[in-house]
């Protein structure tokens, strides 16, 4: 043992067994212990023994019961050298006379190497490390004591380094911080050198090395902190100069603007801030006993200059409750609780430059009652001043990303519509589920399940999945641009529609009751695109081309052992592919180019052509003569390097 208090367990029944410590002496002349026998004593002079015992498991610890500090001047109970304590102990395990189990420790204790004293008040020196090291011996951790392992430590008497005299500290901790380093011309003959080594070597002193600086100079500076460490602004900031979009929208009490927002984890949350020039439109799911009020509608919202914008309310109540309410299982409960809530809220801000100029809320109300679940909607749209209708743009001119493709419909007296998707709800049947618009960029498939009859006929079968299919595409042309004019047929493009294939004439199980073949059960939507141009360094991109396609399957009636009185479930998909094709045919490759691959910077690895690309006038990083006069200079020095490599070299000793 090493420390003062070592453990140990005895395993085993311990009932009337006793436990004893003893103190042995070896026999120095023959080495041999004395003849073991047992006691009853748990002290024995400094040392103590201590039993705990358990079930067939007893722990035994043996502690030293005195002071470990290495003497100073003439105090007393310290140790008089470092090596403190070397003993033989016994602990034995005796039941009666008979001896059952013994343990010998071997303690060698050094005395605690902690520091007692008054601490000096005066301040240390720290050195500059620019032209020192911090200190000659880094391992030298503890003040008047001398550190382990640590030769350089000058508290250490030659007694105490012969303990560890093999196992020093190397390196710049050990002490050696003024190591050779490779530039030095002296190691030139102990380590292989190139033939340039004896023109870029340095002549310089030991103590004058790279190794300076390595440890903390001493001197306090802002550190900088990189920006996705940067914390979050806690006090909101009054705008003065206007907004820029994606900032937050500010009310005259130098608080966020706050509307019921989906969160990236999907939930709803209530305080968050609304984005200046970003519209969204989300819905919320809640009970009556979770519902909460949003921010009042009579706060004053700053226009971003600092003047006051008052919001423009006008309420409504709802009359159809289909879409907004969803009742759980029928429980006839004693008393029905209900509440006027908020349904949904829509925001329109009118913006003109970096200010809103003014803010249109509608609002619509209605009751909830308990064992309801309220699907809640909340819109913003922002509206330029300058604009002449209400008509959100995809895009200025070209499409962005996420934004809804514009459709027209020439036949119809209303021409604007749109692409559409089925956006299911509840259980999923095309019977009740909601439209969502086709994104522009977004592949997407969306689909429902339509119930048929065993009895159902195979032709009327497929007008209905195909009328119900038309019915997402309403719309004759869509337009090429984010900003197309639904009047001008130039800015438009036709979609193409292919027919679904006819039933297969010879088909076998055209009449089978409860199997049709060829039904146009899934919508295709190609739509091709390209990027046209660029409007200050952003690409924008435009529609080509749209065309509508159907694939067929194999309808067949599922059911158990009874199928009377019973439907079955067909389902019908919609998917929507953008493929994106270059705005101009691509320059055909010459026969050279195809066979001969050896310089093709796309095909190979290593790109000859590129070598000189910093020289050339494709490369725009610098100035043209700035890169030409540093490649005289590697020039120079290539040149440089072959007068003096090793061939030139022989030749000059000849």
């Amino acid at each position: 043992m090493s420390g003062p208090t070592v453990s140990s367990f005895l395993v085993g029944n311990s009932a009337e067994v006793v436990l004893a410590i003893n103190l042995i002496r070896v026999n120095t002349e023959t080495g041999m212990l004395p003849v073991l026998s047992c006691s009853d004593s748990n002290r024995y002079g400094e040392w103590s023994l201590n039993v705990s015992h358990g079930m067939n498991v007893s722990k035994v610890t043996v502690t030293l019961m005195r002071n470990l500090q290495l003497c100073v001047s003439n105090t007393t109970d310290c140790c008089m050298e470092p090596l403190c304590v070397v003993e033989t102990l016994q602990v034995s395990a005796c039941r009666g006379s008979t001896m059952l189990a013994n343990l010998l420790i071997q303690a060698e204790i050094y005395a605690n190497s902690s520091f007692i004293g008054n601490v000096s008040e005066n301040a240390t020196v720290i050195p500059n490390q620019v032209f020192q090291p911090l200190g000659s011996c880094p391992c030298n951790l503890t003040a008047g004591t001398c550190d382990i392992r640590c030769c350089c430590d000058l508290e250490c008497t030659p007694n105490l380094k012969q303990l560890f005299n093999g196992s020093c500290f190397a390196g710049v901790f050990g002490g050696n911080v003024n190591l050779p380093f490779d530039h030095l011309c002296s190691i030139q003959t102990t380590k292989s050198a190139p033939d340039w080594f004896p023109f870029l070597c340095v002549q310089s002193p030991l103590n004058n090395t790279p190794f300076l600086g390595y440890f903390y100079h001493g001197s306090v500076s802002s550190s900088q902190v990189s920006s996705f460490k940067i914390p979050l602004q806690t006090v909101p900031v009054k705008p003065s100069r206007g907004y820029k979009q994606g900032d937050p929208i500010m009310t005259t009490e130098n608080e966020y603007f706050t509307i019921h927002q989906r969160s990236m984890a999907g939930q709803c949350v209530g305080n968050a801030p609304v984005a200046f020039l970003q519209n969204f439109d989300v819905k919320c799911v809640t009970s009556l006993s979770s519902y909460k009020e949003g921010l009042s509608h009579n706060v004053m919202i700053n226009s971003g200059t600092g003047d006051t914008i008052q919001q423009n309310v006008i309420y409504g109540n709802v009359t159809d409750m289909h879409n907004f309410i969803t009742k759980l299982e029928d429980i006839l409960p004693t008393e029905i609780l209900c509440r006027s809530v908020t349904f949904a809220e829509y925001y329109m801000f009118i913006w003109k430059g970096k200010t809103i100029e003014e803010i249109n809320v509608t609002v619509y109300t209605g009751k909830l009652c308990d064992r309801e679940i309220l699907t809640q909607r909340f819109a913003v749209n922002f509206i330029s001043f300058n604009s002449t209708s209400t008509t959100e743009l995809s895009g200025n001119p070209g499409y962005q990303l996420g934004k809804p493709v514009r459709a027209v419909n020439i036949s119809s007296s209303d021409t604007v519509t749109t692409l559409k998707l089925w956006k299911p709800v509840g259980s999923g049947l095309c019977t009740s589920a909601t439209f969502t618009p086709v994104l522009f960029g977004l592949n997407s498939l969306s689909g429902c399940i339509l119930k048929v009859d065993i009895d159902k006929n195979c032709s009327q079968l497929r007008k209905d999945v195909t009328d119900r299919l038309n019915s997402l595409v309403q719309a004759t042309h869509v337009g090429k641009r984010g900003n197309s004019s639904s009047s001008d047929l130039n800015d438009l493009v036709e979609i193409i529609r292919l027919d679904p294939p006819n039933p297969s004439e010879n088909a076998s199980v055209g009449n089978v009751k409860g199997i049709c073949s060829d039904i146009p059960a899934n919508l295709n939507i190609h739509i091709i695109t390209a990027d046209v141009g660029a409007v200050q360094g952003i690409a924008q991109e435009e529609i080509l081309g749209v065309q509508l396609s159907f694939s067929t399957v194999i309808w067949q009636f599922q059911c158990g052992i009874i199928c009377q009185n019973k439907s079955s479930s067909l389902p019908v998909t919609a998917s929507v592919h953008f493929i994106k094709v270059p705005a101009q045919p691509p320059i055909p490759m010459t026969r050279f180019q195809i066979n001969y691959t050896e310089y093709d910077c796309n095909r190979n690895e290593v790109c000859w052509p590129q070598l000189f690309y910093p020289l050339t006038r494709y490369y725009t990083g610098e100035p043209y003569s700035q890169c030409l006069a540093k490649g005289l200079i590697v020039a120079f020095f290539f040149l440089l390097a072959a007068v003096l490599s090793n061939p030139w070299s022989r030749i000059l000793e000849v």
